[in-house]
């Protein structure tokens, strides 16, 4: 899989441009913020219909402007699909695909894979659990697309029965006499297990393959100085690990049973996958708060490669990029990610200064200035 060819219309700061890629790697060049992270931003956008820089799609569209779009020809076992997303802060995005209107933006989801590395990974480190949790599922449905609607639905459940509880709580705070109508919580628990329980064996079976890529990837960029591994940490007590649905809900429903009165107390739902945590530990000890600046970076870089390799076993060869990460590296670091990212099919680099990328990465080369990208070599 590539990226033949990336358009742009009103996005961050680009009016307008189009850049026709490559096979192989790709050097975007140019000072800092002249748009290179941008145009890597977007094909991650395609790719999940989420930026890994900001919460909100607002700030992706060029100021002044109403809407943006991103057009994004795709190559996949010698067959091209052009995917396009019209990005309207406030709206429902629009999707297209091969030029035909999609029912939802969803839909474009598994057109294109890609994997992406930034300097923000630093905070799958070194973050909350939900930035760990972030990559589970937006690796999750890279590998399986159909997770995307498993995700949404429980975040909706989660939304709506927190509505209900925090209705519950301020009402019990200002002397309501019922304490709110919780009347229709059983069901939003029903609705809750369900989704919880799929999205939950999800990551489970997610982690249980991406465990062996991790411990690999790290040693190999680490040089063998340390054993990185990963955990599932769920918020519920399971009797025995397991990945089956219907146990998983039988659990999350009585978890849910048993924190009734803290959850009405506390005004939240206190319990599901959205309270789980990805443990990461280096050696015996947790990388958070211990791993130095160093083993913190080859972590996060560890936990992306794993993702890379896991879909490369899966049969995906998916896109992989590498933005601004060489300059965070030591030469040795540099030189070890080279050997394992050179058989990408795909590989698009940014960097400040082209000495940064090893001479094994520097490929078709492209200089980006403000609001213009051209090939270059």
């Amino acid at each position: 899989m590539y990226v033949q060819r990336l358009e742009l219309v009103d996005f961050r700061s680009y009016e307008r441009v189009a850049v026709d890629l490559q096979p192989g790697a790709n050097v975007l060049i140019g000072a800092n913020g002249v748009g290179k992270t941008n145009l890597v931003e977007a094909l991650g956008y395609v790719a999940t219909l989420d930026s890994h820089r900001v919460a909100t799609d607002a700030p992706l569209v060029r100021m002044g402007a109403a809407s943006a779009v991103i057009r994004c020809a795709v190559v996949h076992d010698g067959r091209e699909l052009l995917v396009e997303l019209e990005i309207v802060p406030g709206k429902a995005n629009r999707a297209r695909l091969g030029r035909s209107p999609a029912r939802r933006a969803r839909d474009v989801l598994g057109a294109l894979r890609l994997v992406l590395f930034a300097p923000e990974d630093l905070e799958l480190v070194r973050g909350d659990p939900s930035e760990r949790r972030r990559y589970l599922d937006d690796l999750l449905v890279n590998r399986q697309p159909r997770y995307a609607g498993v995700r949404a639905d429980y975040e909706r459940v989660v939304k709506q029965r927190n509505a209900l509880l925090r209705t519950a709580y301020l009402a019990r705070k200002t002397g309501g006499s019922r304490g709110g109508d919780l009347g229709t919580l059983a069901v939003w628990d029903t609705h809750l297990a369900q989704h919880g329980a799929e999205l939950l064996a999800g990551r489970l079976e997610l982690v249980a393959a991406l465990t062996p890529h991790v411990a690999k990837a790290y040693d190999a960029v680490a040089a063998g100085r340390g054993a990185a591994s990963i955990a599932y940490r769920p918020s519920i007590e399971l009797a025995e690990p397991t990945t089956d649905r219907a146990a998983l809900a039988e659990a999350l429903t009585a978890a849910l049973a048993a924190s009734r009165s803290a959850e009405i107390e506390r005004g939240t739902t206190l319990v599901g996958p959205h309270r789980d945590e990805l443990a990461l530990t280096l050696g015996p000890l947790p990388a958070k708060g211990y791993a130095s600046h160093g083993e913190s970076w080859s972590f996060a870089l560890a936990l992306r490669l794993a993702g890379y390799d896991l879909l490369r076993a899966d049969g995906i060869e998916p896109v992989l990029v590498l933005d601004d990460v060489f300059a965070e590296l030591d030469t040795g670091r540099r030189e070890r990610l080279a050997e394992l990212v050179g058989g990408a099919s795909q590989l698009l680099v940014t960097c400040a200064v082209d000495d940064d990328v090893p001479a094994a990465l520097r490929g078709t080369r492209y200089q980006v200035g403000e609001g213009t990208v051209r090939r270059v070599g």
